[in-house]
């Protein structure tokens, strides 16, 4: 989850909206709405009947799917056209009586955009453009062959753009075409493929090659690569690590963007180098950069290089200041981050063997420690983590929260409450980190969605609380799991115990 939300920062700074070529359906589109509407009564049954349909899962109040919605229904009238018509439909996953559906299909956010096959059997994410024509010819290249065949030089030129993965085979048949085949319908949500008898009419590569092979063509670096090896595993291996430059570059480049979704969305750890490119260090910076990422490539760090003057955003996000530049990061688990400030060409590769090696210490950022702290809910940054939780002796109830997080601006009065209880009890503090301005030192606590709350006793038990969010149920929680002194053996006032609810769905964790 971590790793969505980074992906979701520096994307979407750069996301362009095209114009649509659809406005000569606008007309009939108002007459009629081509998006058919679902839910949990005839889910089911609208779903079996098609072989292909493409369902969002949307809120009402959600802004992206109020932005999406007349586009989606543009591409809804195109594609009703087709031959043969594809569907789209959608959910209103807010309704209590969709939640079940929502939860089947793992919806996490909103818009969630999901292509069913063959009667809903499988599932699979939309992973395409949000403009009308951008649905459309994704939609269509969805619906048809996972891998579609190069008769000709004129297929391939018109087939090849970005990456494409190409099977070259004797025969239409065998072991290895299968794999290909099943493996092309896995990824076909990522990736393009095809396949030939002829490697002659490919672009590149060794025309006198009759495979079976894979040759997987991509616009940087060393332009395609081979791989002869169907193992399902392996060749997904290899197309993955195949498909992402050895350096990507950052910037608002609409054809980029991909690449950069492959980066932020790896599980590799991720070097980042900010630099300002007109420096006359540049040049060399970039080429040592390169020969690092060259020297490490297949060993899970992935690597991508941007201008500090385009990247104030990057910096500010990871808090960074402009007279640390040329600054290089590595981000690790999507959290953990380790740091060069100020860093030469001939420091790069040293760096990097020290950071693989284990000998680099975490960067942690923080807000500043605050001078006054009189709240009842006390305020903890990362450089006073040690000494409010860890080092206070204290029974200590931590929230980890972001300021635009909905579910802890609801939760926010009820901690006052509890915090109000134990103002007359020193054995116990209650206390807030906002994980968005301040950064979780590696080891110390896992905080997947906000808000997050963890409780350590005096003595150093660590429980996270996952209860219901009532001032009963917090207070009973801290009154289980803490350490008690002979004049702390009684609950605080006001704290009668009341019959349990049931955790209502708004009291889930906004992802990170």
């Amino acid at each position: 989850m971590a790793s969505s939300a980074l992906i979701r920062f520096f994307l979407f700074a750069s996301l362009l909206f095209s114009a649509s070529f659809f406005e000569i359906y606008a007309e009939e589109a108002e007459a009629k709405e081509f998006v058919v509407t679902l839910d949990n009564s005839n889910f089911s049954d609208v779903v079996s009947k098609h072989n292909f349909i493409v369902v969002e899962f949307y809120a009402p109040w959600c802004g992206h799917c109020k932005n999406l919605a007349p586009e989606y229904e543009k591409a809804a009238s195109v594609l009703s056209s087709h031959d043969p018509p594809i569907t789209l439909a959608k959910v209103d996953a807010n309704e209590e009586s969709n939640r079940e559906l929502a939860t089947q299909f793992e919806i996490r956010g909103f818009p969630t955009i999901k292509i069913l096959r063959n009667g809903g059997k499988s599932s699979q994410d939309y992973k395409g453009p949000r403009d009308a024509d951008g649905i459309v010819d994704y939609l269509k290249k969805q619906s048809g062959p996972a891998s579609a065949e190069i008769k000709s030089a004129e297929d391939a030129n018109n087939l090849i753009k970005n990456v494409f993965i190409v099977g070259i085979f004797p025969k239409f048949s065998g072991e290895e075409f299968d794999s290909f085949n099943a493996l092309a319908e896995k990824l076909r949500s990522d990736y393009d493929f095809g396949h030939t008898l002829d490697a002659k009419l490919l672009p590149r590569g060794e025309t006198s090659v009759s495979g079976p092979v894979v040759r997987l063509f991509k616009p940087f670096d060393e332009q395609f690569v081979d791989f002869k090896d169907f193992d399902p595993a392996k060749l997904e291996k290899f197309i993955e690590a195949s498909s992402i430059p050895i350096v990507t570059e950052f910037n608002n480049d609409p054809s980029n963007h991909v690449y950069l979704s492959k980066f932020f969305s790896s599980s590799n750890d991720k070097a980042m180098l900010f630099l300002n490119y007109t420096t006359d260090a540049a040049d060399s910076l970039k080429s040592k950069y390169r020969e690092v990422a060259e020297q490490y490539k297949g060993e899970g760090i992935s690597f991508l290089i941007g201008d500090s003057e385009s990247s104030q955003a990057a910096l500010n996000y990871f808090g960074l200041k402009e007279d640390q530049v040329p600054v290089l990061l590595v981000q690790k688990n999507d959290r953990f981050k380790y740091v060069k400030f100020n860093v030469e060409a001939d420091q790069i590769a040293p760096w990097v063997k020290d950071y693989m090696n284990g000998n680099v210490p975490q960067f942690i950022k923080s807000e500043p420690i605050p001078e006054s702290n009189n709240e009842p809910v006390k305020v903890v940054v990362a450089d006073s983590i040690q000494d409010v939780v860890y080092k206070s002796g204290k029974n200590v109830l931590l929230e980890f929260y972001s300021p635009w997080c909905g579910h802890c601006k609801k939760l926010a009065p009820t901690l006052d409450e509890v915090a109000v209880s134990y103002e007359s009890d020193p054995d116990v503090i209650i206390a807030k980190f906002d994980a968005t301005a301040n950064d979780i030192a590696d080891g110390d606590f896992e905080v997947q969605g906000y808000p997050t709350l963890y409780f350590r006793s005096a003595s150093g038990k660590l429980v996270e609380y996952n209860g219901d969010r009532s001032k009963e149920d917090i207070i009973n929680f801290i009154e289980t799991n803490r350490d008690k002194t002979a004049e702390a053996d009684t609950k605080p006032e006001d704290t009668e115990s009341k019959p349990k609810e049931s955790k209502p769905d708004s009291e889930a964790k906004d992802e990170l």
